[in-house]
This record gives C-alpha cells, sequence and structure tokens, in this order.
C-alpha cells in the first residue's frame, strides 16, 4: 500500500461514521496531511451538517497553507445546505487535493474539481476509487437513477424455509444475526413489508440498537387492510410510517391519517396489486434513497421481478424445518431455466454465530470490493 492508499484507507474509515446519519447525502471523510502528519481530520456528521472538508479544515489555521487534502469524494461547489467545500480549500491555500472518485450529482460532476484547478491547486483523481463507490454504492444509485436502492434481507433455515408450516418463525436465525439486522436498519433510510408480514408477526419495524435510527416504515397494502390495533399503527406518532394502498375504506383512511400515517395512493398493476416502480418513484420524491426489504415471499418476487432490488442479505440458519407447503423467501412464478436465473455479484459471505449471511450485489457484474 502506497501513501495515498495508506491515507484514503484513513479518509474510508472516517466516512463510515457516519452511516445511518448523512441520508441522502453520501458518506465522506477527509485528512489534510502536511510534511508526511496528519493535521487535521472530520467526516460528514449529519445530514444538514457542514460537509467533510469544512470539518477537517475549520480546525486548521494557517499551517493548512501547503498541505495535502484527501477525500472520497469529490468536493462539492455549489450552495445547498452549507456553503461550497471548494471555497475553504481555496481559501485555506491547500495545495494538493486527492480524490477518490468523482460525485454523480449533475451540481457537481467534475467542476468541483475544475474549480480547484482553475485557482492553480494539484488534483489527481481515482484514489482506491472503487472502494470508494462502494461505500456509496447508495448515494451513487439514488443520483444516477431516480430510485431507492433496494437490499432484500432475508432469514431462512438451511433448507430454504422462512418459517414452518404452521407459520411459526421465531426465531429463524440466533442472536448474532438479529444483531446485524439492527444494524442494517439503521444504516437504511426506510424499511418495506407486505401487508402478509404485518397480519402475521404485528411487527414494530424499528432500530433496536444503541443510537440507531428508526427507517421510515413503508407498508405495501393495497386494500388498507392494515389493523388500527397493530403496534405499527399505535406507534406511528413516534416513527415515520407510510401506508401504500391502491383503494380502501374511506373512514379507516382518515382514521390512519389522524394516528399519524401517510397513505400514498398508488396504481393498481394487472394482478391487482401495488405498482411498485410507481411506488419507487413516489418515494425517491421523499428523498428515500435506500429501503431494507424486508418482505415475505411474495413481495421479495415482485420486486426482483420488476427489477427493483440492488442486493441481497441472506441469513442462513444451519437447521433444518422441512415442510412441503413451509414458506420460502422468494415465491412469485419463478426462473423457467437455471440458466435464466438470478445471479449475485462481489459476494461477500460473513458468520454471525453459527449462522452464515451472504451478501451480493443483484444484476451486471462490476468488480467492486465488499465493505
Amino acid at each position: 500500500m502506497n501513501e495515498k492508499e495508506k491515507y484514503m484507507k484513513r479518509v474510508l474509515e472516517l466516512a463510515r461514521q457516519g452511516i445511518g446519519k448523512t441520508s441522502p447525502n453520501p458518506m465522506v471523510g477527509c485528512v489534510v496531511v502536511k510534511d508526511g502528519e496528519i493535521i487535521s481530520e472530520g467526516f460528514h456528521e449529519q445530514y444538514g451538517g457542514f460537509h467533510a472538508e469544512r470539518n477537517a479544515l475549520s480546525k486548521c489555521g494557517e499551517e493548512a497553507e501547503g498541505a495535502d487534502l484527501y477525500v472520497n469524494l469529490e468536493p462539492c461547489c455549489h450552495q445547498g445546505k452549507t456553503p461550497p467545500c471548494t471555497d475553504i480549500i481555496i481559501e485555506k491555500k491547500i495545495k494538493r487535493v486527492f480524490v477518490g472518485c468523482l460525485d454523480s450529482n449533475p451540481l457537481v460532476a467534475g467542476k468541483g474539481i475544475r474549480i480547484l484547478e482553475e485557482h492553480g491547486i494539484e488534483v489527481e483523481t481515482g484514489i482506491l476509487e472503487p472502494e470508494c463507490r462502494a461505500l456509496n454504492e447508495v448515494f451513487f444509485h439514488y443520483i444516477e437513477t431516480g430510485l431507492p436502492f433496494v437490499a432484500m434481507k432475508y432469514a431462512m433455515t438451511l433448507d430454504g424455509k422462512i418459517a414452518c408450516e404452521t407459520g411459526n418463525s421465531k426465531w429463524v436465525t440466533g442472536e448474532a444475526s438479529r444483531s446485524q439486522v439492527q444494524y442494517l436498519r439503521n444504516q437504511y433510510r426506510g424499511i418495506m413489508v407486505g401487508i402478509g408480514t404485518v397480519l402475521a408477526d404485528n411487527p414494530m419495524l424499528n432500530c433496536r440498537m444503541a443510537g440507531g435510527r428508526n427507517p421510515v416504515r413503508i407498508i405495501c397494502d393495497s386494500n388498507v387492510r392494515i389493523p388500527e390495533e397493530s403496534q405499527i399503527v399505535k406507534t406511528a406518532k413516534e416513527q415515520e410510517t407510510i401506508v401504500a394502498y391502491c383503494q380502501g375504506d374511506l373512514e379507516k383512511i382518515e382514521r390512519l391519517k389522524q394516528k399519524g400515517i401517510q397513505l400514498l395512493q398508488i396504481s393498481q398493476n394487472a394482478n391487482g396489486s401495488i405498482c411498485l416502480s410507481e411506488l419507487m418513484q413516489k418515494l425517491a420524491e421523499q428523498k428515500i434513497d435506500s429501503i431494507l426489504l424486508e418482505g415475505g415471499g411474495t413481495l421479495n418476487a415482485s420486486m426482483l421481478e420488476e427489477h427493483l432490488v440492488q442486493r441481497v442479505y441472506a441469513f442462513i440458519a444451519p437447521k433444518l424445518v422441512a415442510g412441503a407447503e413451509a414458506k420460502s423467501p422468494v415465491e412469485g412464478h419463478g426462473i423457467l431455466k437455471m440458466q435464466d436465473a438470478i445471479g449475485l455479484h462481489n459476494v461477500d459471505t460473513t458468520f454471525y454465530g453459527k449462522d452464515i449471511c451472504i451478501t451480493g450485489r443483484v444484476g451486471e457484474e462490476r468488480c467492486l470490493p465488499e465493505l
């Protein structure tokens, strides 16, 4: 590992401290280096707060003059909730800037680099670029497609069941896996399930890790069947909740609104279900940039069929329950030929206690390292 990569590794460590706090902004870290020593560090701590470069450079005085600055994403050059980062880089008389990857946001997209160079600052890009893009896979997908990044998560037994034939599912996986799921709920902006999951499990769908952030709950409920006595309805004023529906009882809809639920009417598809692509568009308009999909087999299959899933987290427990009627994590009509199976790329495996989690990207293969 050369010196540039060493400092960029530190930048990525800092950036990860913003997990669950910066959405829909990217996670960004920054280090300022002079005479071979780090003289200041910073990261984007929360949405609406100062960006990483300003957080790092605001700690510096005149000693920043002639220093090098490392950042994983191209510095912004536009006025948003905070001033442009290019301004303070120029003001502090930084000599060289090393960037991990360019920003896909049309407001930046190379303009930040150009402004720095026009002010006599040397700029080098592409330092650990694959790692930098992988860290912000949600941001890049959201900016480039205008849709939320969807990660499908499920827990199943070794024989591919998410519950016994009786419907009992507590617990498929062990405590370590369930703790990791809380980490994922903190990481993703929204959490989505179908009405079947609500009716069967009466879940809370909150984040139960220390210091975690509750995701926005999104319930796909075509005919507004959600019980008014469910935990989700009872806690809607404490945790943002969206019920996506096609049609339903107007009086019940009004009662749900009064209890704090946002009702989002979506078109009906040919099968009489919610048009999921339209739902994704409307969620993106609300700056929901990422969704942890914890649906049952039907919703999971529909999301995959409409090419709306970007990542899979499969937690597999070393146990067998059997049963021809026991539910599986992905149902639907299924693939007819094995050669047409949906593939995962950039696959990573991690043990949580006795369980194993397999995660990978859905779709076109890319040479990106896993985090």
